[in-house]
């Protein structure tokens, strides 16, 4: 008998590549599951903001997403596939924090610069990468990810709403600010036989996860480590079990989707469980 389809999944998700530095490309010129509602537990939500702070901002020069990033920092190869839209930053290392921070939101404002700011306008972006350093120029001349610089680099279209683009590297200022995303917590499984690899993505609230555990019907809840970015990694066989998640946010938020993916769940699918609110 053929196994039914599991209502939950959701399109096929290509295997990731492997860890590596995205090398963000700075220009300072012109240039879905079902309706079924899975049961959840949570711990008791804070609010997620922060008070402004200063960096710097550049630009890329298009969110046209028709190749995938080939070694995304995060893990996400296709932000906008994967909920995070266009509105997207690569961040420097000082902001970046080795990955913990990815999925996490940021406002930003342009300040210090009457002539080419837009005056009452503020970005909201997700991190979604990083912005490497470049130790062979200076922080004016493409080493503006240098040292401890706190820089954001964003879509053009992103820098227009704030700024005009002839300001190049600007002053501006940011805050953390709470994520809200359509739709759930998406879980794309890879991995091999007792292998197994999950990249969480659109993850409203904090945005960004700091612990992952998940639960076959035949085990307890599992702790996953932290590979790179949002993928989560784990040495156990899984297969032929209904499968939950339990994914905590830096701010100490906790929520627990369970039976997201059935027992007849296969590497290279996702699937959506709940959302923070």
């Amino acid at each position: 008998m053929k196994p039914k389809p599991n209502p939950h999944a959701l399109s096929p998700t290509p295997p990731p590549p492997r860890a590596a530095t995205t090398l963000t490309l700075l220009l300072l010129l012109p240039l879905a599951a079902a309706h079924y509602r899975y049961p959840t537990t949570r711990s008791t939500p804070t609010p997620f903001l922060t008070d402004w702070a200063p960096a710097r901002a550049t630009y890329t020069a298009s969110t046209t997403p028709s190749t995938p990033a080939l070694y995304p920092a995060c893990g996400y190869s296709d932000p906008s596939a994967l909920g995070y839209g266009l509105a997207t930053a690569s961040l420097s290392p000082s902001l970046f924090s080795r990955g913990s921070v990815c999925g996490a939101c940021f406002e930003l404002r342009c300040v210090d610069d009457l002539r080419n700011c837009i005056p009452g306008t503020s970005v909201i972006v997700s991190a979604t990468d990083f912005c490497a350093p470049n130790y062979g120029l200076g922080d004016d001349e493409g080493g503006v990810c240098n040292g401890g610089n706190k820089h954001f680099v964003v879509p053009i279209e992103v820098f227009d709403k704030i700024a005009i683009w002839k300001a190049g590297n600007m002053a501006v200022q940011y805050r953390r600010i709470k994520c809200r995303r359509a739709g759930g917590i998406r879980f794309a499984i890879y991995g091999s036989g007792a292998f197994i690899s999950v990249l969480v993505s659109n993850v409203a609230g904090a945005g960004d996860v700091t612990a992952l555990k998940i639960k076959g019907s035949q085990t307890g809840w599992l702790p996953m480590g932290r590979n790179w970015g949002q993928n989560w990694i784990l040495n156990a066989d899984l297969k032929n079990q209904p499968l939950s998640f339990e994914v905590t946010t830096s701010d100490g938020v906790t929520l627990t989707s369970y039976n997201v993916a059935t027992r007849n769940w296969n590497f290279g699918q996702t699937f959506e469980g709940k959302q923070f609110d």
